[in-house]
């Protein structure tokens, strides 16, 4: 059967998922698909690659860098997360702790990057093709989160983050062959969006990107929709979710919180132990 995760993202929440892969990596789980949202998608390139415990050094070591996201950032180019210091200056072949690109890209697996784009505000859905040798502007465009950051440019075009457009794309994973899948989360099961931020943040993306201000004002509700029907899957036997009890007071783009981060990391391999039965049962 073709085996597919999906890893939802959630910014430093999405330690959850790494912590999920690198139980994976200890224990020979392997799925032929992969589909990644923001942060997700990092998650799972590192896990194609095989590099075991890459994730947890950029949530837990170089998330508290002032180059990494921050302020000072925001103030200088108007981008709170700094993409091309995460995905490029520490990424690249030359840099602090690379991406193993070219086992990624020879592991045999399909993968899928969901972003946003910033005009339509549509999804668009890069693959492993998309990525090159020190070029991973697929992963920066799904990471992009909308107001803190401006739309990041790849080949002519402008993307944000593929949550506000796909939040859980488990409909484009069963529609590119899946027969079964497992979906990491970042916050409890019975976790529900609400509008209220969504719809404030919306009103400053509204001018120069209206289409994307409507996805964003609209998030929670297809989350939401997302979640219950991916939830009627799991009782039916086509799906597993895995999800954190708690987020350890942990937001999108807190870093400073070490404790609850590694207490999270940990919650995810924990609960990754669950992924064997439920494989085992088909």
């Amino acid at each position: 059967m073709k085996t597919g995760v999906i890893d939802v993202g959630g910014g430093m929440r999405g330690v959850y998922g790494a912590g999920v892969f690198d139980y994976c990596m200890e224990n020979d789980i392997h799925f032929d698909y992969g589909a990644g949202v923001s942060a997700g998608s990092a998650n799972i390139v590192s896990y194609l690659a095989g590099q075991y415990h890459r994730n947890y050094s950029y949530y837990i070591e170089y998330s508290v860098r002032k180059d990494y996201m921050g302020f000072g950032n925001f103030l200088k180019t108007r981008n709170f997360i700094n993409l091309d210091y995460i995905y490029g200056t520490l990424s690249n072949s030359d840099g602090e702790y690379p991406l193993d690109y070219e086992a990624a890209k020879n592991s045999g697996k399909e993968f899928v990057i969901v972003a946003t784009n910033a005009k339509t505000g549509r999804p668009h859905y890069f693959t492993m093709a998309d990525l090159k040798q020190d070029d991973y502007g697929p992963i920066k465009c799904s990471s992009c989160v909308p107001v803190v950051n401006k739309p990041y440019p790849f080949r002519g075009r402008l993307y944000y983050d593929g949550g506000i457009s796909d939040p859980i794309p488990f409909k484009k994973a069963f529609a590119d062959g899946c027969e079964r899948l497992v979906v990491i989360l970042t916050r409890p099961k019975d976790y529900l969006r609400t509008t209220k931020n969504d719809r404030r943040l919306s009103l400053l993306l509204r001018r120069k990107y209206p289409e994307s201000a409507k996805k964003l004002a609209t998030r929670a509700a297809l989350y939401n929709e997302q979640l219950k029907a991916a939830a009627k899957l799991e009782k039916e036997g086509k799906l597993m979710i895995i999800a954190p009890k708690s987020i350890e007071g942990l937001g999108t783009l807190k870093s400073s919180n070490t404790d609850g981060l590694i207490k999270l990391y940990d919650m995810g391999k924990k609960d990754a132990v669950a992924i064997k039965k439920f494989l085992a049962s088909f």
